[in-house]
Parts: structure tokens; C-alpha cells; sequence
């Protein structure tokens, strides 16, 4: 088995493939290295004759919390993405979206473990999966919207509905593993203690079909969404990304995020209003201590 600095692989069981983001100490957040080590073990499963299916989960405490924001996401990207001058951003979200395309052309089934928080890229890399499973309480938001841009990927319309998609969007707030399922995001939830065995179980049921069989399976359900317009839908936000980095307010708050302030007052100004994501474990915090 192959060695990678920010994720394990492992195999539980025959025919099953275990992916798990291993930056616990940073909340998974997806760092370069990071996700191109995930793509390269993903890659190798699918030429894995002895590999069905790949199940991809957090370690620690979460999922992901999304994008590593602190590193610098412009230099050595895993894979080449033609930049485009004198627009600053637009290349990143159509980086972004040619890896999620990449996953979902893949031909062995991906399966997301969602613990934890599941925030910006984290919710993105669990939505690229072909099936979701949540804990009940886990978190699924994606705060960007509050003060970057809307998704890199545009999922929230396609998998929740246009209502649901417009509060995810218009507000930043998280929804919890049982609230994903109602909208649609995610396939089923579990309790928290009992999610791991839960997605072994889907994971075998998963793997008893043989891949030739699987592989028609699955790129059946996604023709019909390709035949609805997501492909090029998906691929048509990436200029509103763009544009989102020439807004007085996005400009305001990547400057606070990288000036002496930093990220974590960056993040504190942007959802101390709601008192949720960080601010909302500062102020346990603050409780615990009183």
C-alpha cells in the first residue's frame, strides 16, 4: 500500500477501498498536496482490479472543513488548468470543477463519510461522491457565500431544490446530517457512533456487483443528469466565482485574511453575526470558562 503524507489508505475488507484525510489538526482542510494525494489514490483504485469501491471519510473530528485557506492554493496544483489573464479567479473554480468531473467519470463507485463539520471544498468533495452518508448531527454548509463567493461547485440547486438551495445560499448556515437527507444531499443518515459500520454495510452491498455491471449502473444515472443540463450548468457558475473576487466585500475580507489580522479574525468578523462555525465553539468555549 501506497504512502502519502495527508491521507491513509487502507482496505477494511475485500474489494473495499478507505480513503481518509488525514490533517485532524487542521480540519481536513484541502490543501493541494492533500488533494492531489486523494486523486492519485483514487486514480489507483480505479485500475484496481481488486478494488469495487472507495469510501472517502475525515479523520478526528470532521469531514472537512473546506479549502485550506491559509496555504496558498495558486501554486502546485495537482493537475494543469489553462489560467486566464486578468481575471484573477476564474481559473481556480474551473480547476476545481475539472477534478469534480474527474471523480464523477471514474468508473468504480465513491462513497463520502460525512462526520463533523463538511464546509466549502469538504461539501464539494463529499457532493462529487456518488453516494453520501451523514452522521445526524454532522454540519454541511458552506460559509463562503457569506464573504468570498457562491460554490466553486454549484451544487446546491441541482441536489436540494431551488428553496432550500436559495436559504443554503442567501444565508451560509450549516444544516445538519438529517436535514441533508430531507433536502436531498445526502442518501441517509445515522447516528454518529453508528455511521462507520453503516457505510461498511452500504460498501458491501455496493461491491457484491461485479464493475463491469456497476460501471453501466452508474453512468446510467449520470447520462440522465448530463441529458438535464449539470455538466454545463456546473461549468456555468465559474465566472459568478469570479466576479464575487472583484466585490468590495470580498476584497475587504481576503485583505483582513491575509494581513496581521489572519484568518481566524477573518472568519470570526464573517459569522460572528450568526454565532455559528467557529464563533459558535468560541463561545462554549467562553461558557465552559465562566
Amino acid at each position: 500500500m501506497e504512502t502519502y503524507k495527508f491521507i491513509i489508505v487502507d482496505r477494511p475488507e475485500k474489494f473495499i477501498n478507505r480513503i481518509t484525510l488525514n490533517r485532524p489538526e487542521k480540519r481536513n482542510a484541502l490543501n493541494n498536496q492533500l488533494r492531489g494525494e486523494v486523486f492519485d489514490a483514487l486514480e489507483k483504485a480505479d485500475l484496481n482490479q481488486e478494488v469495487r469501491v472507495t469510501i472517502i471519510r475525515g479523520a478526528g473530528k470532521c469531514f472537512s472543513a473546506g479549502y485550506d485557506l491559509g496555504s496558498d492554493l495558486r501554486k502546485d496544483r495537482p493537475w494543469f488548468t489553462s489560467p486566464e489573464i486578468g481575471l484573477r479567479s476564474y481559473s481556480w473554480p474551473r480547476h476545481l470543477i475539472d477534478g469534480w468531473f474527474r471523480m464523477w467519470d471514474m468508473a468504480k463507485p465513491i462513497i463520502a463519510q460525512v462526520h463533523g463539520y463538511c464546509l466549502a471544498g469538504g461539501s464539494e468533495l463529499a457532493t462529487a461522491c456518488d453516494l453520501v452518508y451523514v452522521a445526524d448531527d454532522a454540519e454541511i454548509g458552506y460559509p463562503a457565500t457569506r464573504a468570498i463567493s457562491p460554490p466553486d461547485l454549484q451544487y446546491p440547486t441541482w441536489l436540494m431544490g431551488m428553496r432550500a438551495a436559495m436559504e443554503f445560499m442567501l444565508t451560509g448556515a450549516s444544516i445538519s446530517g438529517k436535514e441533508a437527507v430531507r433536502v436531498g444531499w445526502a442518501n441517509r443518515s445515522f447516528p454518529a457512533d453508528q455511521l462507520e459500520e453503516k457505510v461498511l454495510e452500504m460498501a458491501r452491498s455496493v461491491a457484491n456487483i461485479p464493475p463491469d455491471l456497476q460501471l453501466l449502473n452508474k453512468r446510467s444515472v449520470h447520462q440522465a443528469m448530463e441529458i438535464m443540463g449539470i455538466r454545463n450548468s456546473l461549468r456555468a457558475g465559474a465566472p459568478y466565482v469570479s466576479l464575487a473576487h472583484y466585490t468590495k466585500t470580498t476584497e475587504e475580507f481576503i485583505r483582513q485574511m491575509y494581513s496581521g489580522e489572519g484568518l481566524k479574525k477573518a472568519f470570526d468578523n464573517r459569522d460572528g453575526k450568526w454565532k455559528d462555525y467557529r464563533t459558535k465553539e468560541e463561545e462554549h468555549k467562553e461558557g465552559a470558562k465562566n
